[in-house]
């Protein structure tokens, strides 16, 4: 039977039978016992499904990670230890040294940091482009060894709103896949796999948990890309792999390659799991998701709208202003809403900024973001403090950029502390 995304926020994932929990139980225990060697010899040789180790599965992990492939239309989930090592795994399934990848400038800072830095020091090398460019610019920067594209649905902080499907067209124009990171709408407002992404990647620390009680990610595979198509761009898994036995993943396990070869390989070798006490905690957030995401949209809007008229503010972006640039995509891709963030700009200088914040009552300034109670962040002072200002501007972030994350409290007390912080400037 088919079902609609509210009802996968409660029932996805976890099936009791007779005499078994209606809540799904945290399966606290690094090993699983079995009878005979047999057994666990073809546990390691991917022969038979099972657990033996949480590092590779646990049925607490992934009871939770099937709710969120179903909830994004895809085929497998892999969770991760945090929204960074979900981008890091998603990207490095199909890369290694001497690749390429191509991923837009206004992301996270972590994650451009992430592609930018460390992962150049693994001999992958990433182009960041700009979404204001022509697809003539964006393609030019697409090299025979690159390996995918990589953007966010909406980003952070900026709060812009990606083109997925034409991302997705230029994407599969080379033959390779578009990755999305869908932290912001989640599956609730935004399934990017509808649209021709790829891969969905999710810090599911943010919206999907709500209540800021822990850090997570996820892996998301649409099942959509032909590996075998490209066999010859994506070795690793469409050649056999030594190291089970020459175990070829796309024949092995056809639909299911990308999502086995990132447990079997990454999780095996590096190990970002999440506990399962984590999981258990993520899966009472999914439950009130679809509840929460519409008061997220319904408060951020009424937010927005009275920012736009504040003589304070020098610029906002908001997609689901109709003065805003994105508001067509946002309609075309989020028809229910996009997300709580909102981006803008005071007038003044950062110091005012920073006095601005400072004068808050109930909105904290945390570098958290999503989740129910409304916070504020400068970006250029916090997340991306190691940036200068012109690297702040090429990876969407302006200087004067706040970051206010709009909760689930009263939008009038929202409104009312925003309003004194102001008139304190």
């Amino acid at each position: 039977m088919k079902k609609n995304l509210e009802t996968i926020c409660i029932h996805g994932g976890w099936k009791p039978t007779k005499g078994e929990p209606q809540q799904l139980p945290i399966y606290q225990s690094t090993t699983f016992k079995y009878d005979t060697s047999e057994q666990m010899a073809r546990l390691f040789d991917l022969k038979d499904e099972g657990y033996f180790y949480t590092r590779l599965a646990n049925p607490t992990n992934d009871a939770v990670a099937r709710k969120i492939a179903a909830l994004e239309g895809g085929v497998g989930c892999v969770l991760t230890s945090s929204g960074q090592a979900a981008s890091f795994y998603a990207v490095f399934n199909i890369c290694e040294a001497g690749d390429h990848i191509v991923s837009l400038n206004a992301i996270y800072g972590g994650t451009y940091n992430l592609f930018a830095v460390t992962m150049k020091k693994l001999g992958i090398e990433c182009t960041f482009v700009d979404a204001e460019w022509s697809d003539e610019q964006i393609e030019a920067a697409i090299r025979p060894n690159t390996k995918c594209i990589f953007g966010e649905s909406i980003s952070n902080p900026g709060g812009n709103i990606l083109d997925i499907e034409r991302f997705a067209r230029m994407a599969h124009a080379h033959d390779i896949p578009l990755i999305v990171d869908n932290t912001f709408p989640t599956p609730i407002n935004c399934r990017p796999s509808e649209w021709g992404a790829d891969i969905v990647t999710h810090s599911t620390t943010k919206y999907m948990d709500g209540h800021a009680t822990q850090v997570g990610g996820a892996v998301v595979d649409s099942g959509n890309f032909d590996w075998e198509a490209h066999a010859d761009k994506f070795p690793g898994l469409t050649q056999p792999d030594e190291s089970y036995h020459g175990l070829t993943y796309t024949k092995a396990f056809g639909k299911m390659a990308y999502t086995t070869k990132l447990v079997s390989q990454l999780m095996r070798d590096l190990g970002s799991i999440p506990s399962p006490q984590n999981s258990f905690l993520l899966n009472l957030g999914l439950e009130t998701l679809h509840l929460r995401m519409a008061r997220h949209c319904e408060n951020a809007q009424k937010v927005a709208e009275w920012l736009e008229a504040q003589p304070q503010v020098a610029w906002i972006n908001y997609a689901g202003l109709p003065s805003n640039k994105y508001h067509e995509l946002a309609r075309k891709y989020m028809p229910k809403g996009t997300c709580g963030v909102i981006a803008f700009g005071l007038k003044g200088t950062r110091d005012d900024a920073i006095r601005f914040m400072d004068g808050l009552d109930f909105i904290s300034i945390v570098t958290h973001v999503a989740d129910a109670r409304t916070c504020v962040l400068h970006p250029a002072s916090h997340t991306h403090r190691q940036l200068s200002d012109e690297q702040l501007r090429e990876a969407g972030v302006a200087p004067d950029l706040v970051r206010l994350s709009v909760g689930l409290e009263n939008v009038e007390d929202i409104i009312a502390d925003l309003r004194q912080a102001m008139n304190k400037m």
